[in-house]
């Protein structure tokens, strides 16, 4: 694609988006479907459909139903691109929606900034994406470096531990989080005792496992997905090094915990709550509703995709019988939700919604 032409798909569905009427409203949806992060893309997409077809059943948003177009890019950023372009040559998308990963994210962010067409509820909680603000990209989730500053509030505070090794995973995703644990060490007069790498989709931590047990370090923090992590713990565990180890949610606590072999320490955050225990009324709502989808197992990662599709929906049926773009943002930057333990409204510093971190442990992991 060349660059006017570029312009031109900008500009053209961008005004056909704030001019006229399409019969259906398309969020297009470039995640993993597919790859070591699929059940990320999966889960999150069940959530949002599960509340979409509620809301299309009872007659959409203004008689227009809501429809996710799904592509998968494995978690891949060269995918993710691609996608987004064919996305752009479309003229019938009014939003880009459940997005996962930050490499993903960050190699369309360009692209998405200057279409102008609303990046909404990526899973991530990358920086580059908060700050600084970007008028058509909102968050749904807590940051990274909230997570981050939980997780090392925990180890040396609760734990007294202070000799951290980092496991990262060597691309953008872990250049976010691994900043975020540097800033909580340093406010603690602390650093890594040592950081290690591996390759993003590939469980090839075998290495990185051996010099951080050589260095004999208390605890791992660790940036990356379900398999690799599950993988170094029970590694560890074979081998008799049981440091304790933490990560950030997008490791989903629910894929993750069901792939550890032994009694292990681990902590990872989570910025939605469990809707197993959740009495909201919308939590409530939630477990109905994927029972009539057919789903039995409940976690974050649905529930945060649910939540997802509920503020989209609820913003869009403020603008009336005319949804454009620009009314959207404008009643999204204004929008709350109000229930006790999940408080919705977006930030004007960084066009976040939620700020809660829950301190998740396995069942038999101890937790004092």
């Amino acid at each position: 694609m060349n660059l006017f032409k570029g312009l031109f798909i900008c500009f053209s569905v961008n005004a056909f988006a704030d001019t006229e009427v399409q019969q259906t409203i398309n969020l297009a949806v470039s995640n993993a479907t597919s790859g070591s992060a699929s059940q990320l893309g999966i889960r999150l997409n069940q959530g949002a459909n599960a509340y979409f077809n509620r809301v299309n059943s009872q007659g959409g948003i203004d008689g227009r139903a809501i429809k996710l177009e799904q592509l998968d890019d494995g978690y891949e950023p060269y995918k993710t691109l691609k996608n987004t372009q064919q996305f752009l040559e479309r003229d019938d998308i009014f939003a880009f929606f459940n997005y996962v990963g930050t490499p993903t994210a960050h190699a369309v962010i360009k692209q998405i900034k200057n279409s102008g067409i609303p990046f909404l509820m990526p899973f991530t909680g990358a920086e580059f994406l908060r700050v600084p603000v970007l008028d058509n990209v909102y968050h749904l989730r807590a940051s990274y470096y909230q997570e981050a500053e939980q997780q090392i509030n925990y180890l040396v505070g609760s734990k007294n531990i202070k000799d951290i090794g980092l496991l990262i995973q060597a691309d953008e995703f872990g250049i976010s989080v691994e900043k975020g644990y540097l800033m909580a060490l340093e406010s603690r007069g602390l650093k890594p005792t040592v950081t290690t790498r591996y390759r993003r989709n590939t469980n090839d931590v075998a290495l990185a496992l051996s010099i951080l047990k050589e260095k004999n370090v208390q605890a791992i923090a660790f940036v990356g997905t379900y398999e690799p992590f599950a993988q170094l713990i029970n590694s560890a565990h074979q081998q008799n090094f049981k440091p304790f180890f933490t990560t950030v949610s997008f490791v989903s606590s629910h894929e993750l915990f069901q792939r550890l072999t032994q009694k292990s320490d681990v902590l990872v955050t989570e910025v939605m709550p469990d809707p197993n225990t959740c009495e909201e009324d919308i939590c409530i709502q939630f477990i109905e509703d994927m029972k009539s989808q057919g789903i039995e197992n409940f976690d974050q990662i649905l529930f945060e995709g649910y939540l997802n599709a509920f503020v989209f929906a609820e913003v869009a049926k403020q603008c009336d019988a005319i949804l454009t773009r620009s009314c959207f943002l404008e009643k999204l930057a204004n929008f709350e939700h109000k229930q006790k333990g999940l408080s919705i409204s977006f930030k004007n510093n960084n066009h976040q919604g939620l700020s809660s971190i829950f301190l998740n442990f396995p069942p038999l992991s101890p937790k004092n």
